[in-house]
């Protein structure tokens, strides 16, 4: 269905029964909905989920304003939807950049968020230094999506270190995914770069610990970046518990799908 926030037309899929508590599932970069309307058999039974598309990606608008992309406003976005959808409170999942998204909603609209999970992801960057070199890696790459196109960039997106773990996967699944980050357009990754890149967004290093829901992190075993970001957010978070899952990547919710789901299922009923 189509969702209007502040001007701006948004996908959003609705699965699972409306009687149950929602559930917000955010995509990552080059992702969009398809991302986890596989899981609406698995968590559908316990859970509404509310599944957008983010600006810029799928089927949601792509407007050439950087301002729509920022972070902050990206959240604002997610709330007013929900706030048209009636939803006072949910769980938040969020993978990669969609678990920066599902962090800055539960730190900007804490009353919001029953329990949060992050997936291979990560409060931001510590220091200016750090978000400035970020912030000229990202430039570089929005410049080369908008030069070269989004199939250029796409074979260099699946080269990269980070998704190595991902090569072992079926080909048929391996091109379901290609061909979706393929429906993606050049504004609406490069915005989304500029605008909401690590580099962009506030870090919430130093509010991890005003968090009050219950947090669950999860990372892949072989992920060593994530898992040693996971390890340092759980120290500084109050209610956190970080799960780390053998043979996955930082795509664990792909590489590793039916634990994965299991692992996230348990989390939403214990203590519901």
């Amino acid at each position: 269905m189509k969702v209007n926030s502040n001007g701006l037309s948004f996908h959003v899929e609705d699965c699972g029964s409306r009687d149950q508590f929602p559930m917000l599932l955010l995509h990552g970069f080059t992702g969009d909905s398809s991302t986890w309307t596989s899981f609406c058999s698995v968590w559908g039974k316990h859970s509404r989920l509310i599944i957008p598309d983010i600006i810029g990606h799928g089927k949601t608008d792509a407007p050439e304003e950087i301002a729509h992309y920022k972070m902050e406003a990206a959240a604002a976005d997610i709330i007013l939807i929900l706030d048209q959808m009636e939803i006072v409170q949910m769980d938040v999942l969020g993978y990669s950049m969609g678990g920066r998204l599902a962090l800055t909603i539960a730190q900007l609209y804490p009353e919001r968020v029953r329990k949060l999970i992050l997936v291979s992801a990560s409060p931001g960057l510590k220091t200016e230094e750090e978000r400035m070199l970020r912030r000229m890696k990202d430039r570089e790459l929005a410049n080369f999506i908008n030069e070269h196109g989004v199939k250029s960039f796409v074979d260099y997106w699946e080269a990269i270190p980070l998704f190595s773990t991902m090569a072992s996967l079926p080909n048929r699944l391996k091109e379901l995914i290609r061909e979706q980050r393929l429906s993606n357009i050049a504004r609406g990754l490069s915005n989304s770069l500029l605008g909401m890149g690590t580099g962009s967004q506030p870090s919430w290093w130093d509010r991890l610990d005003k968090l009050s829901c219950e947090v669950l992190l999860i990372t892949g075993e072989k992920d060593e970046k994530f898992c040693r970001i996971a390890e340092n957010m759980q120290a500084e978070m109050k209610k956190a518990s970080w799960i780390v899952i053998n043979e996955g990547g930082h795509a664990i919710h792909v590489e590793q799908k039916e634990k994965f789901g299991t692992i996230v299922s348990d989390f939403l009923l214990i203590h519901k």
